[in-house]
């Protein structure tokens, strides 16, 4: 429970080092393929055999992909938008994960899911109605981040589950690869966009926050698995709910976020879908 704890504070607060490399120069694209190439190096010399699995397994390709927009969205999402709502937006995820599902694994619709499905939309239609009035759709490119986050978190869960026979080590090494090839492109592309300008002038500055960083992330990634490997999935996607306070707590005492009425009663319905969720699955 505590290593699952550790996991979700890791990703609630993971927004201050993000800011904090941005103020030196470093933006949250190059942040995130910096980090995650560091894990994948280690990753990668450690279990070299890992490395084949992944290069030969078409299925594991889907999950680069996944885990790499994941980190990539989320990461530029809460570095330059209010983190509430970015998080709040992500953990639409149990939306897009029954879609996904539905269509991936073949899982039936019933009653409770469409249940659930209904309290997640209807917290992010709260979350994005405009104070001033109009359509509740995103307003800022956080939002967008946030949303696109979610789906591909959702679909990293889905293709684990999907490929949950396949060896630990190369499903780890193709999550952490992800951020690195997806966010060093994303990174690429920004920097000919002029975008995401390369930080190589300051790198005297932000060497050392990196590695320290992709530490506790690598930390953080062994923490979960140490976790979900010895509880329920249920009361593993319950923990992992508190991402939320802690990016709420956090955000909110730092002034990186703005906690309105609204906010507050569209994260509850998405809360209540994550542990609908969490609860129907251990009945079944």
């Amino acid at each position: 429970m505590l290593a699952l704890l550790f996991n979700a504070f890791t990703w609630g607060v993971s927004w201050w080092p993000f800011r904090h490399l941005q103020a030196q120069g470093v933006h949250p694209l190059w942040a995130t393929a910096l980090c995650y190439l560091l894990v994948s190096a280690v990753l990668g010399l450690r279990r070299p055999a890992a490395l084949l699995d992944v290069l030969r397994t078409p299925a594991l390709w889907v999950l680069v992909f996944a885990s790499g927009c994941t980190n990539a969205a989320f990461n530029w999402g809460v570095t330059t938008g209010d983190v509430v709502r970015v998080v709040l937006l992500f953990y639409l995820m149990p939306l897009w994960t029954l879609l996904l599902a539905r269509w991936l694994l073949h899982e039936p619709l019933h009653g409770g899911v469409l249940l659930r499905a209904a309290l997640a939309l209807g917290g992010a239609l709260v979350v994005l109605w405009p104070a001033e009035g109009g359509w509740p759709v995103p307003q800022q490119k956080s939002d967008w981040l946030g949303l696109i986050g979610g789906v591909a978190f959702a679909l990293n869960n889905v293709i684990l589950r999907r490929e949950s026979h396949r060896d630990a080590d190369a499903r780890a090494l193709a999550m952490f690869s992800g951020g690195a090839v997806i966010g060093g492109t994303a990174a690429l592309l920004g920097a000919a966009a002029g975008v995401a300008p390369p930080p190589w002038h300051s790198a005297a500055a932000w060497g050392a926050p990196v590695v320290l960083l992709a530490l506790w992330f690598m930390g953080s990634n062994l923490a979960l698995q140490f976790g979900a490997a010895r509880l329920r999935a249920s009361t593993t996607a319950v923990v992992m709910v508190s991402e939320v306070l802690f990016a709420s707590v956090s955000a909110a005492w730092l002034g990186a976020a703005t906690l309105t009425v609204a906010t507050l009663a569209g994260g509850g319905l998405i809360a209540a879908a994550a542990l609908l969720a969490a609860w129907q699955e251990r009945r079944s």
